[in-house]
């Protein structure tokens, strides 16, 4: 019998994004102005901060302010940040109140389809939960991407991000005549009438192509649906083109609410409310903190990589790939 040892456990950073910038400001000033005007910055920022104590008083809905949460994804191919995205959100639907917000910084241009329907299926949880969600694209947010921004109740994306890509498309080599060529047969056995249909080193036929590319339609239709059904307003005969446009373009379209930069919303939240960045990670073993398994995991990735696999995915180039 196999020991499997427990996964590493997850560490959960919190960074209180309200205090750090208020560091940072005051070390700006003591450095460029002196300590003089760092006292008088220190007693308007107190000023500040007791006139809007009042005018919540007055107010007895804002008596207990709402908090915001900020998580980071940057997706790759397999949308691996899932696996730290998933804790995170846990952990805030568990701690947060409703009416508070989360914030998503969001980058990526997509990957395989069911890593990009489960980071989606994430970010669902959250408003299920009742708490608002904002996404903010800086650079790119395409195809499995966008599948994830469009769950938002506000998208807002920098005005040269990167937006839509909704779209679905394959390629694959085919290796049969070269194989033919060199006199190499190749056999492949198979239960069920399509469990394949086009192949790497098989001789696809017109049938094979037929229904490889109604699976790949029926994959674009999902696709819409789940658009259509966080964005009804989008005129998806226009934007489901697999096409890519540039914010100013994408609002325009609808695919997103505003254009503004991730770092110029938050300064704005902050202004009147708590914000907090949650940052998770796999607590390094002994072995990691040496730099001994590295190497070994790298080279065990490569080569997983590269193995022929049923992978389906969505990518920025609104490429669909199958390889099998």
């Amino acid at each position: 019998m196999l020991f499997h040892p427990p996964k590493n456990p997850v560490e959960l950073k919190v960074i209180h994004l309200n205090k750090t910038q208020k560091q940072r400001r005051e070390d700006l000033m003591e450095a460029t102005q002196g300590k003089t005007a760092l006292k008088q910055l220190k007693k308007q920022m107190a000023k500040k901060a007791k006139q809007t104590l009042k005018a919540k008083a007055k107010n007895k809905d804002e008596n207990k302010d709402k908090q915001v949460f900020v998580l980071d994804f940057d997706g790759d191919i397999k949308a691996t940040a899932v696996k730290h995205l998933r804790e995170e959100i846990s952990t805030l639907i568990s701690t947060a109140s409703k009416g508070d917000e989360v914030v998503v910084r969001l980058e990526s241009g997509g990957g395989l389809v069911h890593s990009y329907g489960l980071a989606a299926a994430q970010l669902v949880r959250i408003k299920e939960a009742g708490l608002k969600l904002t996404v903010c694209v800086d650079k790119v947010a395409a195809s499995g991407g966008y599948m994830m921004a469009c769950v938002a109740d506000n998208i807002i994306a920098a005005p040269f991000a990167i937006i839509g890509s909704i779209g679905v498309v394959s390629q694959l080599p085919n290796f049969n005549k070269l194989l033919k060529k060199n006199d190499v047969d190749y056999e492949m056995f198979t239960a069920g009438d399509y469990k394949r249909t086009v192949t790497v080193f098989g001789e696809n036929d017109d049938e094979d192509r037929a229904k490889y590319q109604q699976e790949l339609e029926q994959t674009h239709a999902l696709f819409k649906h789940f658009v259509n059904t966080y964005r009804p307003e989008l005129d998806l005969e226009k934007v489901a083109t697999g096409e890519h446009w540039y914010g100013e373009d994408a609002l325009h379209l609808h695919l997103v609410d505003s254009l503004q930069t991730s770092d110029s919303y938050l300064l704005d939240l902050m202004e009147n409310h708590e914000v907090y960045a949650l940052h998770s990670r796999q607590k390094p073993t002994l072995a990691e903190k040496l730099g001994l398994a590295q190497a070994a995991q790298a080279g065990f990735s490569s080569a997983i990589d590269k193995l022929p696999d049923a992978l389906m995915r969505f990518d920025f180039n609104s490429r669909f790939n199958i390889l099998k």
